[in-house]
């Protein structure tokens, strides 16, 4: 071989030109990932986002009437898939609800509220834990993968008891029927601090039924069975689902529940709505669904002669003021007070239990996402 200058000169060219072409080719590889990764995340974004309550709410409705009643359940798009229904009272439509305990169950095998216990529903929870979990971690899922495991067992026994969810126990959990306003301090705070602003939105869109047969609720509204008298509910936020039409007629209360820092608003545990009892009334007593939520009453009008009574505990609500109870002990609720005296009016919200961890409460957002 003979080594020349110039034999040099094409060997270095030919090895610079190789580089190029090796560059090239992994900068069109690594650029090739990144897009897969770009379009991977946004996938995963839009199939498994869930409504949130914080910043702004401005809905557009597109709402499907219903004849013969007021109340209606429509499919409304919010910012891609967000669900999003106005409930209410059915009358001569055909549609179908059956009512129990004070609730509306819609009978759809899909809603874990009116599902009834059993096998069925513990394989439902144990395969979307382990689709979480798959998709996230393991870490931080030792109670809830308890509490799914043991679920059909417990729910499934028929001994009475004074705390009984009807959907989800969630084990080794303090249990207490009313907790101290210190376990959710900053909210309750917050909630009482805008007393006036609730009080105001509730009387704009409060008003009585017409005493005449037949009539229906106002828009909006719904009737709640009782054993007597009339209990009545207004929501913003229905087993985690933004009631749009409210909410637009109540936005400052709207405000309210964003500013919220342990508010249930991503899953079928979260409700937020006006409750009115007339007086006279009784709410039967029932088991709420979980125990990982506290209830959180805030008295906006309270006559005398009312009273809740949570595990055998009576409270009495305050104008003003927040109660805290855990609503999967069983509990119920009565105005004895005289018609002269008006109905009990609470701001109802359900927020976290302090004792349920950030890891746990992502988890049962996605394993209860509403529609799931």
């Amino acid at each position: 071989m003979e080594w020349s200058l110039e034999r040099i000169r094409e060997w270095v060219a030919g090895g610079m030109q190789s580089v190029r072409e090796c560059e090239s080719s992994a900068l069109g590889t690594t650029l090739c990932l990144a897009l897969l990764f770009i379009w991977y995340c946004y996938r995963v974004g839009c199939e498994h986002s869930a409504p949130s309550l914080r910043g702004g709410f401005s809905p557009e409705p597109r709402v499907r009437a219903v004849p013969g009643g007021v109340l209606a359940s429509d499919l409304l798009a919010r910012r891609g898939s967000l669900k999003l229904h106005q409930v209410g009272r059915v009358g001569g439509s055909g549609v179908g609800e059956e009512e129990l305990n004070g609730f509306a169950y819609c009978q759809s095998s899909e809603c874990f509220r009116c599902a009834k216990p059993g096998e069925g529903l513990n394989q439902r929870l144990y395969h979307s834990l382990q689709e979480y979990a798959k998709r996230y971690t393991w870490a931080g899922m030792g109670r809830v993968h308890k509490g799914v495991r043991e679920q059909g067992r417990y729910l499934l026994c028929n001994r009475p008891s004074i705390q009984k969810p009807e959907v989800f126990f969630l084990p080794d959990l303090s249990s207490a029927p009313f907790f101290s306003r210190e376990a959710q301090k900053h909210d309750v705070e917050l909630l009482e601090r805008s007393f006036l602003a609730l009080l105001a939105e509730f009387e704009s869109v409060y008003r009585l039924p017409s005493s005449r047969t037949g009539s229906s609720l106002p828009l909006g509204w719904k009737a709640n069975s009782t054993p007597r008298g009339q209990w009545w509910t207004f929501y913003l936020v229905n087993q985690g689902t933004p009631m749009v039409l409210n909410a637009r007629r109540c936005p400052r209360a709207w405000r309210v529940l964003g500013q919220l820092r342990t508010f249930i608003a991503n899953n079928v545990f979260g409700n937020a709505c006006f409750s009115v009892l007339s007086p006279g009334a009784m709410i039967t007593e029932h088991y709420g669904p979980t125990n990982v939520r506290l209830r959180c009453h805030l008295g906006l009008k309270v006559p005398s002669g009312c009273e809740l009574v949570v595990g055998g505990e009576p409270q009495c609500w305050s104008e003003g003021s927040c109660l805290l109870f855990d609503d999967s002990f069983l509990h119920t609720a009565f105005h004895d007070g005289s018609p002269e005296d008006g109905p009990r009016v609470v701001f109802m919200v359900d927020l976290w239990h302090p004792n349920v961890a950030a890891a746990e409460r992502q988890a049962l957002d996605y394993i209860f996402t509403p529609g799931r």
